[in-house]
């Protein structure tokens, strides 16, 4: 934005003032919080002042940023600069599944959680290259909006509806499993009951202001959760090494993992169902040995984050709200700088607490483990503790095997577990409930605005005044949360599994049609709806059945004859000489045949996200298929694309008209298409 236009805009021009004191009125916070700690104040009571004071003051924000203008409402009044549209979309997207799930992935699968990291840093390279400069100059509210103008009557859009829809939906109910964990933890209150008191954060964030109160609102939940992120992992990497710069310096936390690992394996200790026993070993299976399927399935997945990064409805329109294309293609470079600043530090944390955990439970007795362990061997949506401790040995010595935490509460609890102050505990929560309601507001408003503006306005009635449009967003906003809610208080799910889910969908149903839109101008109408439907119609079929209908390991070889069998005949297929080699020794060697042979093809069919059982998540479609369920877009992706660029071939190119305006869209710059007139008006 200009000098000119901040010194006619007086909010925009204080908004270096007005965050910097709402940072340093945040640090006293803490500081207070910490004496009263020191005081004797009872950790339950500083829990509840991090939950309540912070979720208030952004119930604040909201509140005063209320408005009853539709351009205010939908695009902030695109008026946001992009240093702080930056870090409203660093906000926006580093959701619970970056700050709850990453680093606990990062836990369970060591070097294949990187994957995670690479393919959403990866994704916006995709996004300033291909779609949000061009975005932001057509100049609409929505991405169905652009799919409805570029590709001509309410087909696209309709499918973009759908698209936006389920992958909205399935993400939203990630990030209400993450505020319901953490509510339930520093409330002590039962799950159920802690995702609806979450929502009463949610709502009010954006129920009123819409993008403009998100926006301001996300700007404030950023500044608390990276610090709330930083200060753990600086403080533990001082405890373990003396340098107070866990980015460089965990290296040091990874050798000594390494040592552990080997010590355990020596002395014939497996690690518990679902997490390596190889932490940084590049594409190993379960006996550490290289795995064809995990590199394959590790590069896939880095694949679908990427494109999905770039498809997710709620992330592009964030740069809607710029004042200029420009400050679009800035604001991408300062989102990817703030998101480096967690993605970067994501494999120290992860790291220093497995170092902890190693040092200080395995092969401690039983009945002398810490007070944090009771702390959160609470029970989850899955019916199981979050943290479990099983004494197989019977002999009171917990092994390596014996201790299960899943990944969602792994940065929740390290505070506790590297023995900090609980206040550190509180800040963690406070930054974890901050990085799942910002997301969750963005994705409601993205679900309400879509059935709001794109359904209810331009498909049922194009002259609804105003006020009704927005009552009606509202209304939806209510109704969608809801129905989340509802979903995560009774069904669950691992938060990363969920998000990638939503990656996969919103990359196979939006991302071709949203390229080609920009960068091939002969697409047609016709192709681009089919292209969406063959893509999201491919890969949600495959997640569903994979997930649902599938068959798991045991269903589909069922017992020893039938596992023996299954592997004579994979010995016999043009495979790998190594995979041949295994399937050979096992069809020789049956002793254990039911466990030998079921780890054997969770390791060469892949296995999705950590759970309690091995078989659970490897769902087999074919016996030569690879993919793992939560890198389904692998499939719709491609299919979506050709399906698009054949049928462009012979079906009639788009107007003169509508190539000639593509091709103006194109160019860096001048003015703002089509909304940004139509935004004067109304």
């Amino acid at each position: 934005m200009s000098a000119s236009a901040k010194e006619k805009d007086p909010f925009i021009a204080q908004l270096g003032k007005i965050y910097a004191g709402y940072t340093g009125g945040f640090a006293v916070f803490v500081v207070l919080l910490a004496i009263l700690e020191q005081m004797g104040v009872p950790d339950r009571i500083i829990g509840y002042l991090f939950v309540f004071l912070t979720i208030g003051v952004y119930a604040y924000i909201g509140i005063i940023s209320r408005t009853a203008v539709v351009a205010e409402y939908y695009v902030a009044g695109r008026r946001v600069p992009a240093l702080y549209n930056g870090m409203a979309t660093g906000s926006d997207w580093m959701s619970a599944a970056s700050f709850i799930g990453m680093a606990g992935s990062l836990y369970a699968l060591g070097y294949g959680g990187l994957a995670f990291i690479l393919g959403w840093t990866g994704g916006y390279m995709l996004v300033a290259i291909l779609l949000a400069p061009y975005l932001r100059k057509f100049g609409q509210y929505t991405v169905p909006d652009f799919l409805g103008a570029r590709y001509g009557g309410n087909l696209a859009r309709s499918l973009g509806v759908v698209v936006l829809i389920t992958a909205s939906f399935v993400y939203v109910v990630a990030q209400i499993v993450g505020v319901g964990i953490i509510t339930q933890r520093f409330l002590d209150v039962s799950f159920a009951m802690a995702v609806f008191l979450g929502l009463a954060g949610i709502l009010v964030c954006s129920m009123l202001g819409g993008m403009r109160a998100v926006t301001w609102t996300q700007v404030a939940q950023y500044i608390i959760l990276i610090i709330a992120y930083l200060l753990p992992a600086i403080l533990m990497s001082v405890k373990v090494t003396g340098v107070p710069v866990p980015q460089l310096m965990y290296g040091i936390a990874l050798e000594r993992i390494e040592g552990f690992e080997a010590a355990f394996r020596a002395a014939g200790q497996t690690p518990p169902p679902g997490v390596t026993g190889f932490y940084t070993a590049p594409f190993v299976g379960a006996n550490g040995q290289f795995s064809m399927a995990a590199m394959v399935n590790f590069f896939a997945l880095v694949f679908c984050l990427m494109v999905g990064t770039a498809a997710l409805p709620h992330i592009l329109m964030r740069y809607f709200t710029t004042p200029s294309v420009r400050e679009a293609r800035q604001s991408v470079a300062w989102s990817l700088f703030f998101i480096f600043l967690l993605y970067f530090t994501a494999p120290a944390y992860a790291a220093f607490g497995k170092l902890e955990i190693y040092q200080t439970l395995i092969g401690q007795p039983i009945a002398a483990l810490p007070d944090w362990v009771k702390n959160w061997q609470i029970i989850s949506p899955y019916g199981t503790p979050w943290v479990n401790i099983v004494d197989v040995n019977r002999d009171g010595i917990l092994q390596w095997g014996e201790f299960r935490i899943h990944p969602d509460v792994v940065v929740l609890a390290t505070p506790e577990i590297a023995g900090l102050p609980y206040v550190i505990a509180g800040l963690v929560a406070a930054g974890g409930l901050a990085a799942a309601l910002s997301t969750a507001d963005g994705l409601l408003l993205a679900l309400a605005n879509a059935l709001s503006h794109d359904v209810y306005y331009k498909m049922i009635d194009p002259k609804a005044p105003t006020a009704r449009r927005l009552v009606i967003s509202r209304v939806l906003l209510i109704f969608v949360a809801l129905i989340a809610a509802w979903t995560a208080g009774n069904m669950g799910a691992d938060i990363l599994f969920l998000v990638a889910w939503a990656f996969s969908i919103a990359a196979a149903g939006l991302f071709a049609a949203l390229v080609m839109g920009v960068w091939y101008k002969r697409t047609t109408n016709i192709a681009a709806c089919a292209g969406m439907a063959v893509g999201y119609a491919a890969t949600f079929g495959y997640l569903i059945h994979t997930e649902f209908y599938g068959w798991d390991f045991v269903q589909l070889f069922g017992n020893k004859d039938a596992i023996l069998a299954a592997a004579r005949q994979v010995a016999n297929l043009p495979m790998s000489p190594e995979i041949k080699a295994q399937a050979a020794a096992m069809v020789a060697n049956a002793a254990s045949v039911q466990d030998g042979a079921l780890a054997w093809f969770g390791n060469i069919f892949g296995t999705g996200l950590p759970t309690d059982t091995v078989a659970l998540r490897g769902r087999l479609v074919g016996r030569l298929w690879a993919i793992n369920n939560i890198s389904g877009g692998i499939i719709g992706v491609p299919l979506s694309f050709i399906t698009i660029w054949v049928l462009s071939m012979v079906t009639p190119a788009p107007s003169k008209a509508m190539q000639d305006f593509i091709e103006d869209i194109r160019v860096p710059r001048g003015g703002v298409r089509l909304a940004d007139q139509k935004a004067a008006v109304e």
